[in-house]
């Protein structure tokens, strides 16, 4: 078998909380899902599975066309099994995503691997980039020495253990525990119902490149040594501190590269600040895009 599809939770809504229809384009010869709401200047989000944005879609499409794409081998998107997993692959998905929908003036949301993948398209095509909304995400490699976030699972050997528990991987990347509700719980669960699913999810994290050797460090750098030919790009910045994968200390690499970036630090909000803190983005981002 080269290919997994998920049509077991293509017309899911998780009881409403996603009852966005669901599109799909033929991308590298794999069906890829995402959402198409509303009219307008289009906003792109990226992360892993467009779920994580739900939240965001009824008020931002009142003005703009948002559209929140589910990488290969996540949400909704089929899960092939002969391809690899790594940046340069997600970044060709995306971009032929992107064309294929003719989008322009292109508002990019970016988070966790959203960063590396939208920028890799960003900075190839910044023509089509209007404005930026930067959240807890780098651009670059480790260290050699450097010690993953992952790290201590791996040594254990508890690492596949680690990943394929996503119940545990959402709790521990959602601050307010209150906000945790079992359909969520469901939904960030639903696309993986067996090993072979998790192909993807296996992958990335090892995907972090961790010295100049590794497979993915140069495509990473040169998106990096890019990163400039945006400078004059509307951009802001949104920080969840108590992200434990992404510290508040990476808040003055962004405004190193972007000095113009204007800052929102989140103080009760994690990884998953889209979670934790979704009516207080969604209000910054209609104000940002109100005011540029």
């Amino acid at each position: 078998m080269t290919k997994l599809n998920r049509k077991f939770i293509e017309k899911e809504t998780f009881q409403g909380t996603f009852p966005f229809k669901p599109n799909f384009k033929r991308i590298n010869n794999f069906n890829m899902h995402y959402i198409d709401v509303g009219n307008g200047d289009p906003i792109v989000c990226l992360h892993t599975w467009g779920y994580l944005y739900r939240n965001f879609v009824n008020v931002l499409s009142k003005n703009n066309r948002i559209i929140i794409p589910d990488h290969m081998g996540f949400g909704k998107t089929d899960v092939p099994q002969d391809k690899q997993y790594v940046l340069k692959q997600h970044i060709d998905n995306l971009t032929k995503l992107i064309i294929s929908l003719n989008l322009e003036n292109i508002t990019l949301i970016v988070q966790d691997w959203g960063g590396p993948i939208g920028f890799g398209f960003a900075v190839k095509y910044p023509e089509k980039i209007k404005r930026l909304v930067i959240m807890n995400t780098s651009v670059g490699v480790m260290k050699e020495d450097a010690k993953p976030w992952y790290y201590a699972m791996e040594k254990r050997g508890k690492y596949e253990e680690f990943i394929k528990n996503v119940p545990g991987l959402i709790k521990m990347g959602i601050f307010n525990k209150t906000k945790i509700t079992d359909i969520m719980l469901k939904a960030y669960s639903a696309p993986f119902p067996s090993n072979e699913y998790f192909i993807g999810a296996l992958a990335w994290p090892k995907d972090i490149p961790i010295g100049n050797a590794h497979s993915s460090a140069e495509i990473m750098m040169n998106i990096r040594d890019k990163l400039d030919i945006l400078r004059d790009k509307t951009k802001i910045l949104k920080w969840g501190l108590k992200d434990p994968v992404f510290p508040e200390s990476l808040i003055n690499w962004w405004v190193k590269i972007y000095p113009d970036l204007k800052v929102y630090k989140l103080e009760e909000a994690s990884h998953f600040l889209q979670e934790d803190k979704p009516d207080e983005i969604v209000n910054i981002v209609s104000g940002f895009l109100k005011s540029n």
